[in-house]
């Protein structure tokens, strides 16, 4: 009778030690699919709707400091091309990747012609389509010269706002629209900083 008691004793103990166990194996399975989930919507969100960026330069003084840390979105240029005065980040050109520059290191820069615009730089002064353009954004005015440029189809013509330190259009040429990775909103770091671009 005492051996049969110690069995039941046993079996009782192994049954109520399963649901605990079926517990820790469905706590742990539903936070390992959070964290899938989780994953999944930060690469969804990071590849097609808005991605952070570092400045690691200061080619678009006084608008972006060396250090400032941006939001950049993919959204809108699904429904029309880039505009002027926009600031956008974009993958290397050719012409860049054949200075040495990795095809993966991102660039950032002012839109300042797009397809048909002509483009010069005379006496310290951008000229769009012959019209001189009044700019408040720039650190200082050029110090060199272009001669008029006409911006292909499907092409822009980019330029940092530092315009005597910016390895920009000025010196390698167009910018192809497919290149274009999204346009600079927002300034989240830093916080005194905080605010649109």
């Amino acid at each position: 009778m005492t051996q049969n008691k110690n069995l039941q004793e046993t079996s009782t103990d192994s049954n109520t030690s399963t649901p605990k166990q079926s517990n820790r194996w469905k706590a742990a399975w539903e936070n390992t699919q959070i964290v899938i989930i989780a994953l999944v919507l930060a690469f969804v969100i990071r590849a097609f709707v808005a991605e952070p960026r570092y400045i690691p330069s200061d080619s678009m003084l006084p608008t972006l400091e060396t250090g400032d840390r941006l939001v950049v979105e993919k959204i809108s240029y699904r429904f029309h091309p880039p505009q002027k005065g926009d600031i956008i980040v974009f993958e290397p050109p050719v012409q860049l990747q054949l200075q040495g520059y990795d095809h993966t290191q991102a660039f950032i820069k002012r839109v300042i012609g797009t397809s048909g615009h002509v483009i010069s730089v005379v006496n310290g002064t951008v000229y769009l389509d012959n019209q001189p353009l009044e700019e408040t954004y720039i650190f200082e005015e050029p110090n060199y010269t272009l001669l008029p440029v006409k911006v292909p189809e499907g092409k822009l013509f980019v330029m940092g706002d530092n315009r005597n330190n910016s390895n920009d259009s000025h010196v390698w040429g167009f910018l192809p629209e497919t290149n274009v990775i999204g346009r600079a909103v927002w300034r989240f770091w830093p916080l005194n900083r905080l605010g649109n671009v």
